[in-house]
């Protein structure tokens, strides 16, 4: 069954960082690429990062350049999102996704196979 799972959520304070997890289940993510997005109540899913299945195209959002970082490791067949400077605007569900074929955009409606998501908190 084809599952993505999403961890390493949790609450921190403004200015520390956190790394999201993104595996599969009964998969090998090395012939994909993954997609990060998030979402808070009443606002759409937002496209934050991704990474083709090599890991040569990343792509991020303006909000996160800089602070952000996509990266994979194939031996643990894992897709990380490490988060540093955070700060309340970056509260939300955390998802990953994928689509095939895959295209490392930003649009939320372009994948088709999502996680359930890890919540991430900043607040003091």
């Amino acid at each position: 069954q084809w599952q993505l799972v999403e961890s390493g959520g949790g609450l921190v304070e403004p200015g520390q960082s956190l790394r999201l997890s993104c595996t599969a289940s009964a998969w090998n993510l090395d012939y994909y690429g993954i997609g990060w997005f998030r979402q808070t109540p009443g606002k759409e899913r937002e496209g934050v990062s991704c990474i083709n299945h090599s890991g040569a195209n990343t792509n991020y959002a303006d909000s996160v350049k800089g602070r952000f970082t996509i990266s994979r490791d194939k031996a643990k067949n894992t897709v990380y999102l490490e988060m540093n400077s955070l700060n309340a605007e970056d509260t939300a569900i955390y998802y990953c996704a994928t689509q095939t074929p895959f295209v490392c955009t930003l649009t939320a409606s372009d994948y088709n196979y999502w996680g359930q998501g890890t919540q991430v908190t900043v607040s003091s």
